[in-house]
């Protein structure tokens, strides 16, 4: 037992630093990565348990079997009385197979034989005389009630006492006793902690005299969850005659105590480590942040030049959670459209004049009407200017940096056609399009001129989820057109596309974006929100020497999740490993 206790206690380093990212979260640090090595340690705490494995046998105990007889005896005078139905007896024989090696002391046990337990009902819900509103009449239990492991207080739905005395016929099940449900959401235990009904997919269960209900608690949702034979579990479901033949291992009496309270002490102990790993995830997280900022709040490349220094110099140490990493890659994009990622040179033509160029090529392109000329573009009045750009830049509107923002083409997709394919929303994935697989659609011949893609378009999700995330069309090679949830973002000579794409993950871009979507269901944003946007413009030699110092750095940020992944599976595979070895020297 010592061997085992050590594996689990001296490795808690491991436990807490074996860390698995949801595949969706919300907000917060450790809200969006599952604490996967504290998880896999409780998993094995409970194993070992229910294997006696955790704490050593007493051979003073009386033994299970004679718990066993004492529990038969019980259950045949219940059974005289009426009280209980006599239930099939359990026979354990080698085709029915034993889970797993248990002590000598220890007796396998079908579920009748130490639980009596039963199905609820479900009042029909078209008869709205038993279903109560507010918080008078009775708590009736369903599944999503239920919270795993926890005490139940409140409940979504009440039903009235004509229910009670014309469905269930019988009184609530009182406050303290275990529920458990056996279909759909198989295992999930909990207790009542008001007097309740419950519905026909949770079973109320009652240890007899001898069994410990925490040890039943704590141990019977695995059990149900392994099923013990071909017949005991089916999909997500058992029926009355597969939880007869959950197989549960039974302790002597007084073991059953000692498991329980160890198992409470080690809970406790994951509990801690869990609040630790969450209050230094978090930690950590508001530590990047706040360096960061020390970039986005530098007065020019100086400063930020230094402040970077620092910070590069701690890179191994910061920038160790998908978080903080996802949070460099974001810092770095405001502070290429701040003036402070490359040093400014004074030999560039200002942007004020690439601008100049920009208007006078869309004129040209207006007077050959190959676009349509814009209403008037407002100036960006100071209080709309964010923060103060370097010298040689300028503020102007996504629209006079661009040939047109138009809204994408309305049609069905069909698999069936290859010859124009359709570009929709969910083809985007990673900014990345596999064409491929892009379906075509029907159009007329004279309307794909006005929506095909070329090489520089930029397209803009403009509804839902997706809302503001952005594609840069390159080395296109089929002939496609736009589905009409996609903005355009036209491409013009003189500005650089990428850097524009750039720009449309910013900071700056996405809190322009989000003050001006509408609707209050689903999130849109529309064309003319979009030709509003302001956008910092630095001379175009600039622009090239931003993205350049991007992709490094984006490259370095990408080597760093990399590292991170590599080393996030490594801790895994050792939080199982150890897990396995546990077991086997137990």
């Amino acid at each position: 037992m010592a061997a085992v206790e050590k594996l689990v206690t001296q490795h808690l380093d491991l436990w807490a630093t074996a860390i698995k990212r949801r595949s969706a979260a919300g907000r917060g640090s450790s809200s969006k990565v599952e604490l996967y090595g504290i998880k896999r340690l409780r998993e094995l705490i409970l194993e070992l348990a229910v294997r006696g494995l955790l704490v050593p046998q007493d051979p003073r105990d009386e033994s299970a079997s004679e718990l066993l007889r004492r529990i038969a005896a019980e259950k045949a005078t219940l059974v005289k009385e009426g009280k209980i139905k006599k239930d099939k007896l359990l026979l354990l024989t080698p085709e029915r197979g034993i889970p797993f090696d248990i002590p000598s002391s220890w007796e396998w046990a079908g579920l009748p034989q130490i639980c009596d337990y039963g199905p609820g009902k479900t009042p029909s819900t078209k008869n709205p005389v038993y279903w109560e509103e507010g918080e008078s009449g009775f708590p009736w239990v369903s599944i999503s009630d239920m919270e795993h492991l926890r005490t139940l207080t409140k409940t979504a739905k009440r039903i009235t006492g004509k229910a009670a005395a014309e469905v269930f016929r019988s009184e609530p099940v009182p406050a303290g006793t275990m529920i458990m449900s056996f279909k759909l959401t198989l295992g999930k235990i909990s207790k009542l902690g008001v007097d309740a009904y419950h519905n026909e997919a949770i079973i109320a269960l009652r240890p007899y005299s001898g069994i410990c209900d925490d040890y039943v608690f704590n141990f019977l949702p695995g059990r149900a969850s392994a099923g013990n034979s071909k017949a005991a579990i089916k999909g997500n479901t058992l029926n009355s005659e597969s939880l007869a033949e959950l197989l549960i291992p039974i302790p002597p009496a007084k073991e059953q105590q000692r498991i329980v309270a160890k198992v409470d002490e080690l809970m406790a102990l994951c509990d801690q480590l869990e609040q630790q790993t969450d209050a230094s995830l978090g930690a950590h997280q508001t530590l990047v942040v706040t360096l960061l900022n020390t970039l986005t709040s530098a007065a020019d490349h100086t400063p930020f030049a230094s402040s970077w220094h620092r910070i590069a110099e701690h890179f191994d140490t910061l920038f160790t959670t998908e978080e903080s990493i996802d949070e460099l890659k974001k810092t770095i994009l405001q502070l290429a459209v701040m003036g402070k990622l490359v040093p400014q040179n004074p030999n560039d033509e200002p942007a004020g004049e690439l601008l100049k160029k920009i208007a006078a090529e869309k004129a040209k392109l207006v007077r050959e009407k190959k676009i349509k000329k814009e209403d008037t573009i407002s100036v960006v009045e100071d209080v709309e200017k964010p923060y103060e750009l370097p010298m040689n830049w300028e503020w102007t509107r996504l629209i006079a940096v661009s040939a047109n923002i138009h809204y994408g083409y309305t049609a069905s997709s069909d698999e069936g056609i290859k010859s124009v394919r359709l570009l929709r929303i969910t083809d985007i994935q990673d900014d990345t399009v596999n064409w491929a697989s892009v379906p075509g659609c029907e159009i007329e011949t004279d309307k794909i001129g006005q929506y095909q893609l070329v090489d520089d378009d930029i397209l803009i999700a403009r509804t839902g989820g997706t809302i503001g995330k952005s594609y840069l069309v390159q080395g296109i090679s089929v002939c496609a057109v736009f589905a009409s949830y996609l903005i355009r973002v036209r491409h013009l000579q003189g500005m650089s596309s990428r850097y524009k794409k750039l720009y449309l993950g910013s900071q700056l871009y996405w809190s322009q974006l989000y003050a001006k979507s509408m609707g209050t269901g689903q999130p849109n944003v529309n064309g003319e929100s979009l030709k509003g946007l302001v956008v910092p413009v630095p001379p175009i030699a600039e622009q090239h020497r931003i993205v350049a110092k991007v992709d490094e750095l984006m490259a370095l940020c990408d080597q760093l999740k990399a590292r991170l992944t590599d080393a996030q599976t490594t801790q895994l595979h050792l939080a199982d490993a150890l897990a396995e070895q546990a077991l086997v020297e137990a």
